[in-house]
């Protein structure tokens, strides 16, 4: 082996942060009130998920007295469904605005330290994890068996990212929406969603081998603009994402995502790159009264409170992914096949 190729598979290996066995089926929601019974999250537990990525809004939290936080975890944590699923597979969490600490919150909410540390120690991280050690909580996860690598890269979209730019009565076919507009996408690309130093090390991410990347966001990437948080109020940074992917070549990537009170598919179609797939499981406990626009939804939306689960089949010499929406009585109420060659650069 040349010495730089070896080199470079050393350093690679250095990158990845943990390191467990093979996952089959992963199974991710969002969005669900600890003041409710969580039914839903038995379906992970009855499809035999090998994971659970909790997408954010995990709580209800919104609060700068972090007694009032742990006071709300605690709440989700002595939930027997919740330790049901605790107990049956791995998990592994991000948070959104209201676990953070402040409705639609970013990079100025003043408690976002105390908030990380009431974080992790919820979700049990060691002290070892490197988590503690450097601001944010974004990390990656790598599955591995026989030769087939998951690599699941969870993003912090809250701790860095900027204020979001108000609606201020900008032009706009107003026919297509029938709600208030919040958000107007930034123009100016000096505006981040993800900051420096995470923006450097997702780049590293990308270009270590895997064979599937799972990238868990809290809030969409693959929508258009509906005035409501989502990459699209960054546009610069979600097409920075993109063409990251195409820089590193990294094969295999598809999102997963919450926020919204739904679930839905979106097909994201981007120059030079293969078709990028967000699906959205937000809805643990929470609903919503509709679904905003979204030119990029090719499934949904389902409004009934479900989990979302990829089934990685490899028993053919195209790998499938399975993806699937399930309601509280177990119902698939989105099927979609992706095979494993549609995710690659040509």
């Amino acid at each position: 082996m040349a010495l730089s190729v070896f080199y470079s598979l050393t350093i690679n290996a250095q990158l990845k942060e943990h390191i467990d066995g093979a996952v089959t089926t992963i199974a991710f929601g969002s969005c669900g009130k600890q003041d409710k019974d969580q039914p839903v999250l038995r379906q992970a537990v009855e499809h035999n998920a090998d994971l659970f990525l909790f997408l954010g809004d995990n709580i209800y939290g919104d609060t700068k007295k972090m007694k009032v936080l742990k006071a709300k975890y605690a709440k989700l944590g002595a939930k027997p469904e919740f330790q049901q699923l605790w107990d049956s597979m791995a998990v592994v969490a991000t948070w959104d605005d209201h676990d953070f600490g402040q409705n639609d919150g970013g990079k100025h909410y003043p408690k976002k330290e105390e908030s990380k540390e009431v974080f992790l120690d919820f979700w049990k991280v060691p002290e070892t994890d490197v988590r503690h050690a450097r601001p944010g909580i974004y990390t990656s996860y790598f599955y591995e068996d026989s030769g087939f690598t998951v690599q699941v890269i969870v993003l912090d979209t809250r701790t860095f990212r900027d204020n979001l730019r108000k609606y201020r009565g900008e032009k706009v076919d107003k026919s297509a929406f029938h709600y208030g507009l919040d958000y107007w996408p930034h123009e100016s690309d000096k505006y981040t969603m993800l900051g420096k130093a995470q923006w450097k090390w997702l780049e590293e991410q990308l270009t270590i081998p895997a064979d599937l990347r799972i990238i868990a966001s809290s809030t969409q990437f693959g929508i258009t603009w509906n005035s409501y948080e989502a990459w699209a109020n960054f546009p610069s940074e979600q097409k920075r994402f993109l063409e990251l992917i195409k820089k590193t070549q990294a094969n295999g990537v598809l999102f997963v995502s919450g926020d919204v009170h739904y679930a839905e598919i979106s097909k994201l179609d981007h120059d030079g790159l293969y078709p990028i797939y967000d699906i959205t499981s937000s809805g643990i406990t929470s609903k919503w009264g509709f679904a905003t626009p979204n030119d990029n939804r090719i499934d949904g939306p389902v409004m009934d409170n479900h989990i979302g689960l990829i089934t990685i089949d490899r028993t053919e010499n195209d790998p499938q992914l399975k993806v699937s929406i399930v309601d509280v009585d177990g119902n698939a109420r989105i099927e979609r096949t992706i095979l494993l060659s549609e995710l690659q650069i040509k």
